[in-house]
């Protein structure tokens, strides 16, 4: 073989290499527009049923809003599908830790517990934010947190990619699931546990007053980021893990590839509503059929997204929500130190008092979100994303 076509044939997998590489639109943007609805996007559809009186809007209000214990609605499937997509970005990316030299084993590691160590120091931050501030005594802090989760999840879904096989993995989910189940099901320690999943005698709480440092959410018996509801949260990252490698293998055939997303998230969302006739789905418990209902739902919006913005190529709108998704964790991070809607406030309060009520909410809610976009665009124009 000449110099010339070696030249050319090492362009031409090198090209395949980056194409096989290449960042997923669909997946930046569905992290963006999962997010968008924490930036305070929820509160639209009640500022529009004050203006037009209609039902559906208010339908969709009541889906912005936790469900109390048992049940699930929209904005239970923010925390999830956030955890979902760290496992897909781990998925395309990541390999056995084998397939790396010894230098770079080293730059993993510490990078893996380095963004695990921010993600919680970040997690306290955020419990503790403006106007309130860590309290001096340590027993008061909380040390629970959503990005405390988050970084539990991905860290011990990257442990197990790099360092257990594929078929470990799935035994791993399956042990999860199953034990977790039994566990709240049939161990009791004192007062609390053997199948009794109410908010006053769960197992979760003696393990949340006797093994959780500092305070719980609210100061309720049980925090909803606390010790045993974390377990199962590691199979939300794993999944995403398997549904990203599943991407990154069969996007030459992208038709199949959505067929079976589709019939993939619609199993596992029957599997959790029928599961939740034992157990029942519950996202402070982060119960097995809450896993099951939310990875599904993930997979079905991941599925749609990647179907409507990689394959139908129908992209420019999809650059909103990436522009958020890029540097998703800082504007998460920003709600607990900038006042948004003080700023937005500080901007149009004169044009917001002088409006009715409902068009008062929409204008403030919509300067709010377009204040921060605003901000997230000229670091996303600059190429600044910071990560964790």
């Amino acid at each position: 073989m000449s110099q010339v076509e070696m030249t050319r044939n090492h362009s031409s997998q090198s090209a395949q290499s980056k194409a096989k590489n290449k960042r997923l639109l669909s997946v930046d943007a569905l992290r963006g527009f999962d997010m968008f609805w924490i930036m305070g996007a929820e509160g639209l559809f009640a500022a529009l049923f004050i203006i037009t009186g209609w039902g559906i809007f208010s339908t969709f209000d009541a889906q912005m809003k936790h469900a109390v214990w048992h049940g699930f609605t929209a904005y239970d499937l923010i925390f999830p599908l956030f955890i979902f997509l760290s496992g897909v970005s781990i998925g395309i990316a990541a390999k056995p830790f084998n397939r790396y030299s010894p230098s770079q084993q080293k730059q993993q590691y510490q990078h893996a517990f380095k963004r695990l160590g921010l993600l919680m120091l970040f997690g306290v931050i955020y419990n503790h934010g403006w106007g309130v501030g860590a309290p001096a005594d340590p027993e008061e802090v909380r040390y629970a947190s959503v990005l405390g989760r988050i970084g539990i999840a991905w860290f011990v879904a990257i442990l197990l990619v790099w360092h257990v096989s594929i078929r470990g993995q799935w035994i791993v989910v399956v042990s999860i699931l199953l034990g977790y189940w039994a566990l709240l099901a049939t161990v009791s320690i004192g007062q609390y546990g053997a199948g009794d999943y109410s908010a006053t005698g769960v197992l979760n709480i003696w393990f949340d007053q006797h093994l959780l440092p500092g305070a719980t959410y609210r100061n309720a018996p049980m925090d909803p980021e606390g010790i045993l509801s974390n377990i199962p949260s590691i199979v939300n990252a794993l999944a995403g893990v398997f549904i990203g490698r599943y991407l990154k293998a069969c996007q030459h055939e992208p038709q199949r590839l959505f067929s079976q997303l589709i019939a993939i998230g619609v199993f596992c969302v029957v599997v959790g509503l029928l599961w939740n006739n034992y157990f029942p789905i519950n996202k402070s418990l982060w119960t097995s059929s809450f896993v099951f209902v939310t990875v599904g739902y993930s997979i079905l919006l991941l599925a749609f997204f990647y179907l409507i913005i990689d394959v139908l190529q129908f992209q420019r709108w999809a650059k909103f929500f990436a522009v958020i998704g890029m540097n998703s964790i800082i504007i998460y991070l920003s709600a607990s130190i900038v006042n948004w809607k003080f700023t937005a406030n500080s901007l149009v309060g004169g044009i917001v008092t002088s409006l009715p009520a409902g068009w008062s909410e929409l204008l403030l809610i919509s300067c709010t979100l377009l204040l921060q976009w605003l901000v997230l665009l000229w670091l996303y124009k600059r190429k600044i994303f910071i990560k964790v």
